[in-house]
Order: structure tokens, then sequence, then C-alpha cells
């Protein structure tokens, strides 16, 4: 078939580091346009691959007319941009969270269904090799049952990491609308929905700004029940300053888990009986060390092969909406039931 003709909406610094170059890696893609309201960061990215630049999605989407896009800006636009795509005939890749409110993710996954295009989230850990590797273990039976668990994604913060440092959108609540909990806090609640194969139930949960400037969340830490039972905590930081850390360990009945615990052994299972299982399988791509995420792949091929996506709207919406959860629980100071 012709390529699938691209457009990345947002020329910022997981576009510069994620979705650009694995859409220049992958054989099928095409890339068609670049939108950015600092119109030199679509320049630079057109002048390097091709393609055209523009300042707003709008006239872009009018012109262009892409097969896909990505939508890789600030999290109070994921809705509205990613519908319009969609009401454009455009496939949809979407940054986490895929939208703020569980209203939004609704419509998003309402728009694409409509217009017989595919939505897909990036929630990339899913697709990372430890987490793969995780997935079939569980699966294998060999752990049993998942009892209790923690997961914790922190990192110094994106000051560090956004292209505009400590003046970056993420710091303003209007744009960001979530902090540390938007950034990190939904790959957890993705990842652990995904490993356990299972919905989360309940949350009860401390969240806070304890030590950057601004208005978002910087810390937070929710204590999750399962619909299984299983009772585990989820951890979000941006004041890890010595370093990321992005780690999970399973406590089963038959023994334990851990997840990017270990430098070089990124899974290990201890067994009850003893034994030890230790497993290479590759590192989790990290800010420091970028490493391809896989999601563009997937959401081509799922193009290509005109397939459900890897981590369709849905999935994006159930993970979404743990999040909002932790903040109403915050809020209240009560438990959550999830819906």
């Amino acid at each position: 078939m012709s390529k699938v003709r691209v457009a990345v909406i947002g020329c910022g610094s997981i576009s510069k580091h994620r979705h650009i170059p694995e859409y220049v890696g992958n054989e099928n893609v095409e890339l068609v346009a670049f939108v950015d309201p600092v119109i030199e960061r679509a320049e630079e990215y057109a002048a390097k691959h091709g393609g055209k630049a523009f300042a707003d999605y709008e006239t872009m989407l009018a012109e262009i007319k892409p097969d896909a896009v990505s939508v890789c800006t600030p999290n109070y636009l994921h809705a509205s941009m990613s519908i319009a795509a969609a009401n454009a005939g455009a496939h949809v890749l979407v940054e986490k969270p895929m939208a703020v409110t569980d209203e939004e993710a609704a419509a998003m996954i309402e728009a694409a269904a409509k217009n017989g295009v595919k939505l897909m989230v990036g929630h990339n850990q899913r697709l990372m090799p430890p987490h793969v590797k995780a997935k079939q273990i569980l699966e294998s039976g060999v752990l049993g049952r998942v009892l209790t668990f923690r997961t914790s994604f922190g990192h110094p913060g994106p000051d560090g990491w956004s292209i505009d440092g400590a003046g970056s959108w993420f710091f303003r609540k209007p744009e960001a609308i979530m902090g540390a909990m938007g950034d990190l806090g939904v790959h957890k609640s993705d990842l652990i929905r995904y490993l356990l194969n299972d919905e989360v139930s309940e949350v009860a949960a401390f969240i806070g700004t304890i030590d950057k400037a601004g208005d978002v969340d910087d810390n937070a830490n929710v204590v999750v029940r399962m619909k299984s039972g299983a009772i585990g905590s989820l951890v979000a930081s941006w004041t890890y300053y010595k370093g990321e850390d992005n780690s999970t360990v399973l406590w089963c009945e038959k023994g334990v888990m851990k997840i990017g615990t270990h430098p070089e052994d990124q899974v290990i299972v201890e067994l009850r009986d003893g034994s030890v299982e230790k497993h290479k399988v590759g590192e989790i791509s990290t800010n420091t060390k970028q490493l391809s995420s896989g999601v563009v792949d997937a959401f081509i091929d799922s193009i290509v092969n005109d397939t459900v996506p890897a981590i369709p709207g849905e999935e994006g919406r159930k993970s979404l909406q743990v999040i909002l959860s932790a903040f109403e629980s915050q809020a209240t100071g009560q438990f959550i039931k999830v819906n």
C-alpha cells in the first residue's frame, strides 16, 4: 500500500525524542506536516524531514488532510485536537493522559468510532521489554495470583526534560491540569491494569506540591485495591533528584517478581521453593537514555493491517479514571470507588 501520511501536532520533547524519530524509522510512513505555535520548531523538522510547517492544527488538517496524526501537546488540548483530527478523517495517536476529564475521553472514543478511524493512546510502558516479559511470566501461572504490589515512577521533573525547561506548560495548571500524576501516575495505573489483567476498584490518595514551583502536583502516593482483591501502592514523583526510578514489585502466592529493580537483570523471579530466574530482556527507556518506545510502530501497524490498536482509547480512558479518582480522594479525604 502507499505510505501512511502523518502529521505531528506539537514539536516539544516527546516529539523530538520519540514520535518523530520513530516515524522516520518506520518504512510505512511519510511525514507530511509539523505543527507548533512556535513556528520555528515546526519549520526545523519540515526542513529536515520534508513536509510543511504550520502554526495551527486546523489549517494543517484542512490543507494537508493527513492519514494520521500524533497529538503531542499540553494536556488540556488533547481532546479537542484529537476530535478535530478524527472528524477530518485522520487516525489519532494521542499522548497520555489522553484527556483531562472522563467526559473528554468518552467524546474522543465516540469521534473515532463515528469517523471510522483508529484512536491509540501513548501508554508506552505496556510495550517496554521488561513489562512484556513480566506479563508473559504472570500469564504462565508460575507465580500464582498477585496478592500485593508496589509500582513507582519518578524522575527529577519536566524542568530537566521539557524543551522549555522550568518555563514549561507542565507547570501551568490551566494547560497541564495535572502534574506528576498526569505525566507519570497515569503510566503506572495503565501498567498495573495491563500486568494484572484486572481493573482498579478503589483508591485512596495523597497528592501534593512539595518542592516544585507552580501549582500542579509534584508527588503522589496512592493506595489501590483491584477487583481481584489485590492491594498495592502507586507512586508518581517529580522530585527523584538522584535519578529516575521506574520499578514494580509484585508479591504473589508462589513468589515475588521484581521489574526494573536491577540495572542488568530487568526481570527477576524469586520463587518460594528457593529458585531464582533472572531475565535480561532489554531496558526500559528513560529521559536520559532514549530507546524506541514501540508506540509509533504499533500505531502504524494497526493502520496498515486494519487492526485494533495495541492501546485503544477505551484502555486509555480506564487508566485515566484511576487518576481522576485519586484526585477526588485527595480533595475529599475519602476512599473513592473507580467507575
